[in-house]
C-alpha cells in the first residue's frame, strides 16, 4: 500500500476552506493533517472535503483556538488523543489506517515571546508539553507510526534563516531543540523530511509581519514529518509546497509532504 501525506498548520480551517480545497484538488494527498483549525469539530466544513473524497476524519477541536484534524481518503479509525501537560487544549489526535500505520498529528504550543519560563508561562507550558511527549513515547514505544505536525521548533541550524540571530528567539533556543531531541530519542523517531533532504536551508513558516515574505525569506522549519524506524525506509518524496504561502489569504505555514510505500 502506497499513500501520500501532507501536514499543514492552516490557521483556521473555516476561514481558509478555499485553500484547503485548492490543495486537495491540485495535490491530492491521501491523508491531510491540519493544525490550528480553530473550530469545534462539528463546524469543520466537511461537505466540500467529502466531495473531493476525504470521507474520513478524526479530530479534536476548540472554538477559536488550537485544534487538530486528520482528513483521509483512506479508511481511518481514531485510536487516541492526549492532553499533554494538562493544558485542556486540543493539540493531539491519532488515527490508524487499515494497513496498521498509526498517524499522530500534533500542534505543540508556540511558547510565547520570551524563552524564560519564570517570566513567560507559555514557554513553561511548551517545555512541559514536550516533556510529557517524551515520557509518553518512552513508556509506550511506538511501532509502525508516523508523527506529523506543527511542532513549533526549528531544530537544525539550516532550519532557520539565521542560526546565530535566532538562538535566543523562541522556536530555536537550545533548551527547545534539546527537548525536541529528547522526544525524538524516546520514540526513536526518524526525521523523514531531512532523511530525504539532508542538506540545505529548508523552511515551512514565514511570518505575516514581513512585507514581502518571499523576497525576505526569513523562514523557519517548524512543521515536521517523522516515522518509526520500522517504516522510515518506506518514506520518500519529501517536499515543502512553498507556493502555498503565497496563495490568496494564506496561512503563514506551507504544507509539508511525504509518501510511504508499505
Amino acid at each position: 500500500m502506497s499513500f501520500s501525506l501532507a501536514t499543514w498548520n492552516i490557521n483556521s480551517v473555516r476561514l481558509r476552506e478555499p485553500i484547503v480545497v485548492k490543495l486537495m484538488e491540485e495535490e491530492g494527498p491521501d491523508v491531510l493533517c491540519l493544525q490550528e483549525c480553530k473550530s469545534p469539530v462539528e463546524k469543520i466544513p466537511m461537505e466540500a472535503f467529502h466531495a473531493l473524497g476525504y470521507t474520513h476524519m478524526v479530530a479534536r477541536g476548540q472554538k477559536g483556538y488550537n485544534g487538530v484534524a486528520i482528513l483521509s481518503r483512506l479508511p481511518m479509525v481514531e485510536v487516541e488523543s492526549f492532553d499533554f501537560a494538562d493544558l485542556g487544549h486540543a493539540r493531539h489526535i491519532a488515527g490508524r489506517l487499515e494497513n496498521g500505520v498509526t498517524i499522530h498529528n500534533f500542534y505543540v504550543p508556540a511558547g510565547g515571546d520570551k524563552p524564560d519560563r519564570e517570566v513567560n508561562e507559555k514557554f513553561g507550558q511548551k517545555l512541559d508539553y514536550l516533556t510529557d511527549m517524551r515520557d509518553h513515547f518512552a513508556a509506550n514505544a511506538p511501532e509502525k507510526s508516523i508523527l506529523v505536525g506543527d511542532l513549533n521548533i526549528a531544530p537544525r541550524e539550516d532550519d532557520v534563516w539565521n542560526h546565530k540571530q535566532l538562538l535566543k528567539i523562541v522556536s530555536h533556543t537550545p533548551i527547545e531543540t534539546d527537548h525536541l531531541g529528547e522526544v525524538m530519542d524516546a520514540g526513536k523517531w526518524v526525521d523523514i523530511t531531512r532523511q530525504d533532504i539532508p542538506e540545505g536551508l529548508l523552511y515551512s513558516w514565514w511570518s505575516y509581519r514581513a512585507r514581502d515574505w518571499d523576497a525576505a525569506d526569513k523562514g523557519r522549519r517548524l512543521d515536521h514529518v517523522w516515522a518509526t524506524p520500522d517504516i522510515s525506509n518506506a518514506g520518500h518524496g519529501s517536499r515543502i509546497l512553498r507556493d502555498a504561502r503565497g496563495w490568496e489569504k494564506p496561512s503563514d505555514h506551507a504544507p509539508v509532504f511525504a509518501s510511504f510505500d508499505l
